[in-house]
């Protein structure tokens, strides 16, 4: 899709965004359609991932891919680290800075040019330690 492209307002993709910003989690395309087939009875899950796409383009969500097998979205835009629970699979924000040395590390050391970096932590969620 061509970045900055102008979109229609559209009342499912309002809803879409809003779940999205609602959750902490980070649902899939079958989540986000599971939570608002009543809301529009015509919805479909293309016109979910349409929409996702559209969000995408326009900046607003970003699309988390860990290599599992459906795509998971979240509203948090912003640089973050996540944690990912071996067991449950949840995906969890964690409230740690950004370490914006490792980017100058790379570049000191490599002959590459870091401009971001993504840390993914895994292990057990609350919830699946407790379970042990």
């Amino acid at each position: 899709m061509a970045k900055n492209r102008r979109y229609n307002r559209s009342r499912q993709r309002d809803r879409i965004l809003e779940l999205l910003r609602e959750t902490g989690d980070h649902p899939t395309a079958d989540w986000l359609y599971t939570q608002l087939k009543d809301e529009f009875p015509n919805l479909s899950v293309g016109t979910i991932y349409r929409n996702l796409n559209i969000l995408l383009d326009q900046g607003l969500i970003k699309k988390i891919d860990f290599g599992s097998t459906f795509d998971r979205f979240e509203a948090n835009t912003a640089p973050h680290y996540h944690f990912i629970c071996d067991r449950c699979g949840s995906i969890i924000d964690l409230d740690l800075p950004i370490d914006p040395d490792l980017d100058s590390r790379v570049n000191d050391r490599t002959p590459y040019t870091a401009l971001r970096h993504k840390i993914e932590f895994f292990g057990l969620c609350n919830r699946c330690s407790n379970m042990q």
